[in-house]
């Protein structure tokens, strides 16, 4: 059927090896939300066919995201040429399978970069990371992750946002100043757990990490559009430099599809899925993941297939996707595996089992015989059963197969529908600015109180000093009275005269009487009166 708007599926190559009369492969539009997988090893053709895919999807109006790791898939947005060195091979296998619709043909395409580099800017919130995925960024335990878990709890609390990790330290550093507190309320946080979460943070920086979080944050509805002949754009992430850092480039996959399921209405099985998602290298989304991650993984898949988005794995190896997940992807395109390790052998039986059997295909066989640009290949049917699995032969891509230029990159780039929007960083007030602001107006109000008690105790001294001086006044004042009063009880010199008289008249009468009274008197040796 041709692609366009009223296209109801894609077409994917020929089947029965490329035989005439094989059966054609196409993906039905209806069930393109129910999953799928690319998988083969390196060199076998898996890039090409995420290309041909994901230029079908936008053909009829489907916008893709596609995670470019090895540079290469920029391409795709200018259209093949009849002189590139693939062109004679791209014919051939076109006039092989009977496509005789393709021609080459560029498609629609937004460059993003976590760095800024080649592409808009992408960025996000630690607050829109949240504790969980950001714990897995930074490779924390279980007890790191749950005073993590504490702070950002407080964060909402007191209405603090999480923009930056700027924000994130001063947080960690307020946790840490107020562990206690914090211990009595939600459990133990330590100082030194704080520290731990905090040198973390800064290996992540160091790694890249603080490109991605600020602001303006991605807005999703950015990803989801059509141009004006209504093909949906092809969002390019270049991740080729965002790969050195597999921890970072997996977990922002895994927070951009969960943005999705948290933004997208439900629109349950729609006639065309709302975006296609294609995970490259997807082993880095499971290498190391705790259980809980992979639960959460799993429930984002299945449940995102009703907001209309189709999830695509591409990896090496089938058995790199756990089997929960794995049971979620009905759309399977297995290229050549090789059989040289046990490992090896057990993906090869794993994928043959995965597939709905055809009599008239050894998989287990055939899938170490495929040649590049061939896949085993087994799609949803229109009533929702797998077809039965068919050795293939791939439509080969209209689209430039290889990067672009530095030039040809910025000219599309200039001519972005948000050209402009994500390219300067916005720094509003959040936690940081709220913090300092708060530890300052502390600091302020502890001078305060150290000068007003500086002043009370200088008062006191003074009141002090100033009680003395009264009771010394008090003092001299007692003493003169009580010296005035002895001034006062002192007899005048006439009374003293008077006195002195009446005490010698006294004296003389009482002599007087004395010898009237005694008898003799009595004289001394020369004949004078005793006195």
């Amino acid at each position: 059927m041709s692609e366009g708007s009223e296209a109801t599926e894609i077409y994917l190559g020929l089947g029965g090896g490329g035989a005439a009369d094989g059966p054609r492969q196409s993906l039905v539009l209806k069930r393109a939300n129910r999953h799928g997988l690319i998988a083969g090893a390196t060199g076998t053709g898996k890039t090409v066919t995420l290309q041909g895919l994901a230029e079908g999807f936008s053909a009829v109006g489907v916008p893709v995201f596609v995670a470019d790791v090895k540079g290469d898939l920029s391409g795709i947005a200018m259209a093949g040429s009849p002189t590139a060195k693939t062109h004679e091979a791209f014919a051939k296998r076109a006039a092989e399978i009977g496509d005789t619709g393709w021609a080459y043909r560029d498609n629609p395409a937004i460059f993003w970069d976590l760095f800024g580099e080649q592409g808009h800017p992408i960025r996000t919130t630690i607050s829109e990371m949240g504790p969980l995925l950001l714990a897995r960024l930074m490779g924390l335990n279980e007890v790191q992750e749950g005073v993590l878990a504490i702070a950002f709890r407080v964060a909402d609390e007191q209405n603090m946002l999480l923009l930056d990790m700027g924000d994130l330290q001063a947080m960690l550093a307020w946790c840490a100043e107020n562990a206690d507190e914090l211990t009595t309320k939600y459990g133990n946080v330590s100082k030194a757990t704080v520290g731990t979460i905090q040198r973390q943070l800064l290996s992540l920086e160091s790694q890249g990490g603080d490109h991605f979080f600020g602001e303006p944050a991605l807005d999703i509805m950015d990803m989801i559009r059509c141009d004006d002949q209504g093909r949906g754009y092809v969002n390019v992430l270049a991740a080729d430099k965002l790969m050195a850092s597999p921890k970072l480039y997996a977990t922002f996959l895994l927070w951009l599809l969960s943005e999705m399921f948290e933004t997208l209405p439900e629109v349950g099985d729609p006639d065309k899925p709302k975006l296609v998602f294609f995970f490259d290298e997807a082993h880095l989304l499971f290498d190391d993941a705790p259980p809980a991650l992979t639960d959460k993984i799993e429930q984002v898949v299945r449940l995102i297939r009703s907001k209309g988005v189709g999830v695509y794995f591409v990896t090496q190896n089938p058995i790199d996707v756990p089997e929960a997940v794995a049971g979620q992807l009905g759309n399977r395109v297995q290229h050549a595996l090789r059989a040289f390790t046990p490992r090896d052998q057990k993906a090869v039986k794993a994928a043959a089992e995965t597939f709905r059997p055809n009599p008239k295909i050894d998989v287990a066989r055939e899938i170490t015989e495929l040649k590049v640009g061939e896949a085993l290949v087994s799609l949803l049917m229109a009533d929702g059963a797998p077809s039965p699995v068919e050795r293939t032969l791939i439509k080969p891509p209209c689209s430039r197969c290889g990067p672009l230029d530095p030039k040809e990159r910025a000219i599309i780039q200039s001519i972005s529908p948000v050209a402009g929007k994500y390219d300067t960083v916005v720094d509003r007030e959040s936690a940081e600015e709220l913090l300092a602001a708060k530890a300052e107006q502390a600091q302020a109000a502890a001078v305060e109180a150290k000068a007003k008690e500086e002043a009370d105790k200088q008062a006191a001294i003074a009141a002090k000093e100033e009680a003395k001086r009264k009771a010394a006044e008090e003092r001299v004042r007692l003493q003169q009275e009580r010296a005035a009063a002895r001034e006062a009880a002192k007899p005048s010199m006439a009374e003293k005269m008077v006195q002195s008289a009446a005490r010698s008249a006294a004296t003389s009468i009482g002599r007087q009487m004395a010898g009237k009274l005694g008898g003799q008197l009595m004289r001394g040796i020369l004949g004078s009166l005793f006195k």
